[in-house]
């Protein structure tokens, strides 16, 4: 932009009321950034009876990123820590329980290993939910550094959290109709 250019800019400023003032411009924005002083980071507990697990799953990866507060960075860890209880009894709907597979690789060429969704939540259910958290979290070293360590899944209704006295979340189950 020449200097002309800027100096009309400028000008079609002050007709807006007042001069174009830097003390004005700063004080006109209002974002609000999070310092970690600001952060605080709460304790709740989901129960995943009946759950479908799509649902739970976004619920709870905005609970870990803090998008449920006024006071959400992007950049900074302002989410709350989650515990996921009942985890074997979180609902697939459809045909997942047969059609759904997870992957893995023991690293070896051809060694592709798929284990459907039915071993999965017989044998280890509260990877089910992470897999489906973790799909949900960005892709960024602050999800790789810090937002993994914020999920606590239980099979049963049972955590040893007790002590942050968390508080109940709920997670209305939505009617299937099939």
């Amino acid at each position: 932009m020449t200097r002309s250019g800027i100096a009309s800019y400028v000008l079609s400023l002050s007709c807006f009321g007042r001069p174009f003032d830097t003390k004005d411009s700063l004080r006109l924005m209002k974002t609000f950034t999070a310092t970690p002083a600001d952060l605080q980071h709460d304790w709740h507990l989901v129960d995943a009876t009946d759950v479908p697990l799509g649902r739970l799953a976004s619920a709870v990866a905005q609970l870990i990123r803090g998008k449920h507060k006024p006071t959400f960075t992007p950049h900074m860890d302002g989410g709350d820590f989650v515990i996921v209880v009942n985890a074997s009894r979180v609902r697939l709907t459809g045909r997942k329980l047969d059609q759904k597979r997870y992957f893995r690789h023991t690293g070896y060429m051809g060694h592709e290993r798929f284990t459907p969704a039915r071993n999965l939540l017989a044998k280890h259910p509260d990877r089910v939910i992470e897999k489906a958290v973790f799909g949900m979290l960005p892709k960024n070293s602050l999800a790789k550094q810090k937002l993994r360590g914020k999920l606590k899944v239980y099979p049963g209704p049972d955590h040893p959290h007790a002590a942050q006295q968390p508080r109940p979340y709920t997670l209305v189950p939505a009617k299937v109709t099939a």
